[in-house]
């Protein structure tokens, strides 16, 4: 599975040498994680907004644009998304039509495109692309940079009415250039409740001597470059990609500081060389928690029903823990990531296409995208409502969400990764000097593409 994104896998999860047109969608596969009824997932919309807080869509006004310049008459839109979520998206746009009546005349078309390849296939052909348009956010700096995202015009509005993590993931300098309608590619801490109190899942050591205790373990695919970043996130050393969109710097073999890059290399040997610690793919975590061996691990929301179905009413799901490292303890990073509907700037009719996008990402449609589809909202409402606050990996990444970054690498970032994990993983077997593990692990990230 393509660690950098998890949308591959879920219905939330990239490794190009630009970055944003590589990426999988992890929403496309996420199986319901929904804990209540499966009757009450079938139920028409106006029941299951019913007591959620979320109003009916069709009652919704508008936020964007100004009504009284609208142009009238006939206005065809066509709108590109997932085929998987057409039956929703005319549910959405029926609604979106009846709010209007008598406005305009809407010819609204959908047509097929894999959130994984927008990028491309708008840039191929942007006057041939559609008004409205989905993505994920690790293509949203090319899309942007080339001109074809309009700004959205309430940008204060959907702002305030998403979470910020996803604000930033759509905004450059400030301006806003895409409405977020999902926040759920990321990870963090499932726990079997059985062996583990509150307090232990708070920390890296409480797990690892919980686990020890029960002579079992904990899991966490280390050799990833998407997971290994959750021992640098949040330490102030520095990694993201050069303008160049291409190579990256890093800084993660920094020998100043509070925190040195000796430092993270010996809390991470310290965690591969402790008996309850286990690195596995993400299907071998799967298979350790049906077979009783794992009680817990880093993973996100694509596993939640199996695990759910595992440990059934002792399944626990939280943000990442802390991680002793330089004496104190650090809270571990995330990468994250999210969906994204753009208006086509070439669009001939971008007014009533920023209408459509707005309406589509609105409270009440990311509602019920999280109803029939399972797809964890970015808006905050409906992110908080009593169906969703009732699924413990919907809170657990959105609680993991304040700690995590956007996933902006170069594709030198991964193998690097992965080379250096394996061999803390293997006990760091040749005893080569941590220094020169992090320099080379450094210096890798940081190559030019053309080695």
């Amino acid at each position: 599975m393509n660690m950098s994104w998890k949308w591959g896998a879920c219905a939330l999860t990239i490794a190009a040498i630009l970055t944003g047109c590589s990426s999988t969608e992890a929403t496309e596969t996420m199986e319901t994680i929904r804990e209540t009824d499966s009757q009450e997932q079938k139920s028409e919309t106006t029941e299951t907004t019913e007591g959620s807080g979320v109003s009916d869509p069709t009652e919704v006004s508008s936020t964007s644009g100004d009504d009284e310049t609208l142009e009238s008459g006939t206005v065809p839109l066509t709108v590109w998304a997932e085929e998987d979520d057409f039956e929703m998206l005319e549910e959405m746009i029926t609604s979106f039509q009846e709010h209007y009546a008598g406005q305009a005349s809407f010819e609204i078309n959908l047509m097929p495109q894999a959130d994984s390849g927008t990028c491309n296939m708008v840039l191929d052909d942007i006057h041939s692309a559609g008004d409205v348009f989905s993505f994920p956010d690790d293509q949203f700096t090319r899309l942007m940079a080339a001109g074809v995202l309009e700004p959205v015009d309430n940008a204060d509005v959907v702002s305030a009415a998403n979470v910020p993590e996803a604000i930033a993931a759509a905004s450059w300098h400030d301006t806003l250039y895409a409405f977020p309608y999902t926040a759920d590619n990321g990870y963090f801490l499932y726990y079997d409740k059985t062996y583990f109190t509150e307090q232990d899942v708070q920390t890296l050591d409480g797990l690892l001597a919980a686990a020890t205790a029960a002579e079992k373990q904990i899991s966490m695919e280390l050799n990833s470059g998407w997971y290994l970043y959750a021992f640098f996130g949040q330490t102030g050393l520095e990694l993201g990609v050069n303008s160049d969109g291409v190579t990256n710097y890093c800084n993660w073999n920094t020998t100043e500081g509070t925190v040195k890059g000796t430092d993270i290399a010996q809390s991470i040997l310290n965690l591969t060389t402790n008996p309850a610690f286990s690195c596995n793919t993400d299907n071998d975590f799967i298979t350790k928690v049906q077979d009783g061996s794992v009680i817990a691990g880093v993973s996100g929301t694509w596993n939640a029903t199996q695990i759910r179905n595992a440990w059934g009413k002792d399944y626990g799901a939280v943000k990442l823990p802390t991680f002793t490292c330089a004496g104190r303890q650090i809270q571990m990073a995330s990468f994250t990531g999210y969906k994204l509907m753009g208006v086509n700037a070439y669009s001939p009719h971008k007014q009533w296409a920023m209408k459509l996008a707005d309406w589509l990402t609105n409270e009440d449609n990311q509602y019920l995208r999280f109803v029939q589809k399972n797809q964890i909202p970015s808006n905050l409402n409906a992110a908080s409502s009593d169906a969703a606050a009732q699924i413990p990996a919907v809170q657990a990444i959105l609680e993991q969400s304040q700690y995590g970054n956007l996933q902006r690498v170069g594709v030198k970032y991964w193998d690097p990764c992965t080379d250096f994990a394996n061999i803390m993983i293997e006990g760091n077997p040749n005893n080569i000097s941590l220094q020169q593990l992090m320099d080379t692990l450094t210096e890798g990230i940081t190559a030019s593409i053309a080695e």
